[in-house]
């Protein structure tokens, strides 16, 4: 399946409806998880970690997402603008529907450089 050419994603509206909620079927279990984004922060003052974080519910439970800040860096030096926070949302949806398609939910997934980056051109962002 080709995805089309994406330039910018804008932050428009609440936070919380970035992300439109949505059902992942596990390939592993056969579970259907029901997916609802509920915001992000910056996980440095936080968790003292160097990521973006961003909060899911699946079934109800609270699950984060931490992008490392070194992806924000290689996207802004190469495209020479900062991601948005939708942007950033978008990211970490599609590697939630990834991983919950694999395996089972964990509370605290922590996203490597070369993921957000491989998302980032899956998702053709510019």
């Amino acid at each position: 399946m080709s995805t089309p050419a994406v330039t910018r994603i804008p932050n428009q509206g609440a936070m919380s409806d970035f992300i439109k909620p949505f059902e992942v079927a596990s390939k592993m279990t056969d579970v259907v998880y029901r997916v609802r984004f509920s915001h992000m922060w910056n996980a440095i003052a936080t968790r003292h970690a160097d990521t973006i974080d961003c909060k899911f519910y699946v079934d109800g439970k609270g699950v984060v997402l931490g992008l490392i800040h070194t992806a924000f860096v290689e996207f802004r030096d190469r495209y020479k603008r900062n991601l948005t926070d939708r942007e950033s949302s978008f990211i970490a949806a599609e590697y939630l529907r990834e991983r919950l398609e694999q395996e089972d939910e964990h509370e605290l997934y922590d996203v490597a450089h070369r993921d957000v980056m491989r998302i980032i051109e899956k998702l053709g962002i510019r």
